[in-house]
């Protein structure tokens, strides 16, 4: 009996926030389904439309790790179709060759890699040069202290060692993550993150890549001082600098906030949220601190919810992996609407984003 070819799912990359996020979720989607898919008017309403080079990078990973057949994918392209065959789970290298995002590439590959293999358990590594603090993509310390946290709510274990900064525009960074396939367990208790408990802890952390130290001193006392004297507890703020190793020169803050997560049943649950703030030469440190204070404040007293902005996408493909679950979050983009769009068109999954008040929207997804 001849198997039937799955029917191609054509996809407007103009639709909603229209821009790289699409294709790197269609790409995940679509080594996860096995769906082939062409996508047409690449970031058409963007400066520089069609693909671009980070872009680009995570069609060619994806095609590796799936064995894909690619075609029209080149740099500039406003169309391209992608069918992938089976994704293994190995050992894999990428170099991106700039100072593109290594946490974009590794979004792309994660969720294909995470159900790959899942009968053998076998463990892959993905190591990825390039960019390793990007203004416009997750940092290395967001994944690892926020996302990579939060998807361990759901039983999803990843790895990510830290192997060497790069910023723009030399990158030159290094990232090497470990990835256990996901076994979904019926008796795993539901994802909610709903109800924000006591704040338990601030950490801010600075650092400095082939810069003065003093950089991270000002930053953390000025970020630290704005906390205080609005309110916050000092005995719950933590500071921590460290020179980074690496090539070219940058600069990163973030702010690591944890919350206790009120439930029925009294479990002792944390939720972790970090904002990141990149050295910019017309700031001052004493500048950037204040801004990483801005960011935390806003979040600690102008919402109860438990997840902000940039989580908040990230969480809605790896929910609708697991089996569902509700949270609620203090924005939801643009970015998240579209992403929620395109999850739907491969996944038997209702995402609900029922808006409270204008600071809390509670996302819902179920499968």
């Amino acid at each position: 009996m001849t198997k039937t070819k799955p029917k191609t799912l054509k996809i407007d990359g103009s639709t909603g926030e229209g821009g790289g996020q699409i294709i790197r979720t269609a790409l995940s989607l679509s080594m996860l389904t096995g769906t082939p898919i062409e996508i047409t008017n690449i970031r058409a309403g963007r400066t520089k439309s069609g693909l671009m080079r980070q872009h680009l990078m995570c069609v060619q990973t994806s095609q590796q790790i799936s064995n894909a057949t690619v075609t029209g994918a080149v740099l500039g392209s406003m169309t391209f179709t992608f069918t992938p065959s089976t994704v293994k789970s190995g050992d894999y290298t990428f170099d991106i060759g700039s100072a593109g995002s290594t946490s974009l590439v590794l979004q792309t590959l994660l969720p294909a890699l995470l159900f790959a293999n899942t009968n053998t358990q076998t463990v892959s590594t993905v190591t990825i040069k390039g960019g390793t603090h990007n203004p416009l993509a997750p940092t290395t310390d967001f994944l690892q202290q926020a996302f990579v946290p939060a998807v361990a709510k759901l039983g999803m274990h990843v790895d990510i060692e830290f192997v060497q900064a790069g910023f723009a525009p030399i990158g030159g960074g290094m990232i090497k993550a470990a990835i256990t396939p996901f076994m979904r367990h019926a008796s795993a208790s539901q994802f909610n993150l709903t109800k924000r408990g006591k704040l338990n802890c601030i950490e801010l952390v600075a650092s400095v890549l082939n810069l003065e130290y003093d950089i991270c001193k000002r930053e953390l006392a000025c970020a630290q001082a704005s906390l205080v004297e609005a309110g916050i507890d000092k005995t719950l703020i933590t500071t921590k600098s460290f020179k980074l190793q690496g090539i070219g020169e940058g600069n990163s803050c973030y702010a690591q906030v944890s919350h206790e997560v009120s439930d029925t049943q009294n479990h002792k649950e944390h939720h972790a949220e970090v904002f990141t703030l990149l050295g910019e030469k017309r700031s001052s440190a004493e500048k950037i601190g204040c801004r990483l204070s801005g960011l935390v404040k806003r979040y600690v007293f102008n919402t109860d919810s438990l997840v902000d902005e940039y989580l908040t996408d990230q969480l809605l493909l790896p929910l609708a992996l697991a089996g569902g679950g509700e949270f609620t979050a203090r924005v939801v983009s643009k970015h998240a609407e579209t992403q929620a769009w395109l999850i739907q068109q491969f996944l038997p999954v209702e995402i609900k984003l029922t808006v409270i008040d204008e600071q809390k929207t509670l996302v819902q997804v179920v499968c």
